[in-house]
């Protein structure tokens, strides 16, 4: 099984039929069973919590109009602390999420952070986490794989995916090398040489996820990175599903 874990809603336009059906037609040509979906369709860093229940409502309907194919992520912005343990109780303990994203919205070392990861704990979900290291600078409250390694430090119960490896990967593997419980996941850039065979021999294979950031990235682009590595093919299938079945517990 192939589980894309970072997945995005598809365009702006259109119905929320034609935008889905779309991705998984793209999905298909490269072998993903499942697609792990979060975010709708603003692109706010700071938006206001109906933005981000209707985000996740167009997630919901993704997943009840293709049970067999996606997988939600409840998408949160940690500034409104009670809003957001609203939305996991709606979203995950009452609904069919199965994992929670987190975007820009503030520095993730903060300790509005603490009781969501508290709460992820208690249903047994991972927390996917954007990081970025831009040599341009991040944007306002972007968060980064140091940020991040505070966080899971806090949190050694909670699993935690540490989106794009931080861009730069190879720096971010080496913040998050000695923290079990985060998971460095490949999407979000170029295909470059090396990535993934850097990853097993500073992670270790069963820490290491794959991820598109589609429509993003595409998913072709991304799978090569597994697909291409110079790794053996148990490490190959862990990477590529193995391991978010046993995160999601499949």
């Amino acid at each position: 099984m192939v589980i894309d874990c970072h997945v995005h809603i598809q365009g702006r336009y259109g119905t929320s039929e034609d935008r889905m059906s779309y991705l998984l037609e793209y999905a298909d040509r490269v072998g993903i069973d499942l697609l792990c979906l979060s975010l709708g369709t603003s692109r706010e860093h700071r938006p206001e919590m109906d933005v981000v229940r209707e985000s996740n409502d167009m997630v919901r309907d993704a997943l009840e109009k293709h049970p067999d194919r996606y997988l939600g992520f409840c998408y949160l912005n940690p500034c409104y602390l009670h809003d957001s343990l609203d939305e996991i109780q709606r979203c995950i303990a009452d609904g069919p999420f199965v994992g929670i994203k987190l975007w820009i919205a503030m520095h993730c070392n903060e300790p509005n952070l603490d009781p969501i990861c508290e709460r992820a704990a208690e249903l047994g979900v991972p927390v996917l986490q954007h990081t970025w290291l831009k040599i341009t600078g991040n944007y306002a409250w972007e968060p980064t794989p140091f940020q991040l390694a505070e966080l899971a430090a806090r949190h050694p119960e909670v699993a935690f995916i540490l989106g794009h490896s931080g861009g730069n990967w190879e720096m971010g593997y080496r913040i998050v090398q000695d923290l079990p419980n985060v998971f460095p996941e490949v999407s979000g850039g170029d295909p470059e040489l090396g990535q993934t065979e850097m990853a097993i021999e500073m992670c270790g294979a069963d820490r290491i996820v794959y991820g598109s950031d589609a429509p993003g990235r595409s998913f072709a682009s991304q799978i090569a990175k597994v697909h291409g590595a110079d790794i053996s093919e148990e490490d190959r299938a862990k990477i590529l599903g193995g391991n978010m079945q046993r995160l999601l517990g499949l």
